[in-house]
């Protein structure tokens, strides 16, 4: 018997970003998650080297590489219709969990037990926040790029981001942003020097 998980995860590359947007550079959910699955990853690690954390790094970096499955299935409903109507968002999240089991069942049933926890993660996990900063510095990062590039169309969203995570309590995520995300706003030269 075949199974087709990986074959229809391969299509994140074919979900696009920021749909409701003007992009000058477009942005799909494979290459989000490589970026979220790298910061969610520092992250974890910075918390442990610096302020004696447990975090599992390799853990947040899977979260983060699943945190958006659903969207091979669903699409990337854009943030403005997600969040802006109680009622759109719960039946999105319904929609969300459906397709994330349609997901899990495309795995052998022996697999489904090592995912399930990757597809469906536990809001209570010490690193899912980890993966909500990453996603939120994610969309932070594209604002800067899309801005850099002279696109003004992120500049509410960068601006609503930039307060969305400096109000991040996790000093991990403060000392991320005070060290690292200077350099996506710099050029290759600035950045290689």
């Amino acid at each position: 018997m075949a199974f087709h998980f990986f074959a229809y995860l391969s299509r994140m590359k074919l979900i696009r970003r920021w749909g409701l947007m003007r992009n000058t550079m477009p942005e799909n959910d494979m290459e989000h998650a490589m970026q979220a699955a790298m910061i969610a990853h520092g992250l974890a690690v910075l918390g442990n080297a610096r302020y004696q954390r447990a975090y599992d790094p390799e853990h947040a970096m899977a979260l983060a590489i699943y945190h958006d499955a659903s969207e091979v299935i669903t699409g990337d409903l854009p943030t403005p219709i997600k969040h802006n109507n109680p009622q759109i968002k719960a039946e999105y999240n319904k929609i969300e969990r459906i397709a994330l089991r349609r997901l899990l069942g495309m795995l052998p049933p022996d697999l489904q037990p090592a995912y399930q926890p990757l597809l469906e993660a536990d809001p209570a996990c010490p690193e899912w926040p980890l993966v909500r900063a990453a996603d939120k510095l994610c969309a932070y990062i594209k604002c800067l790029e899309e801005t850099k590039a002279g696109n003004n169309e992120f500049l509410e969203a960068r601006e609503s981001l930039f307060a969305t995570l400096h109000a991040n309590p996790l000093p991990e995520v403060q000392d991320f942003i005070r060290e690292f995300l200077p350099g996506f706003g710099m050029s290759l030269d600035q950045i290689s020097r």
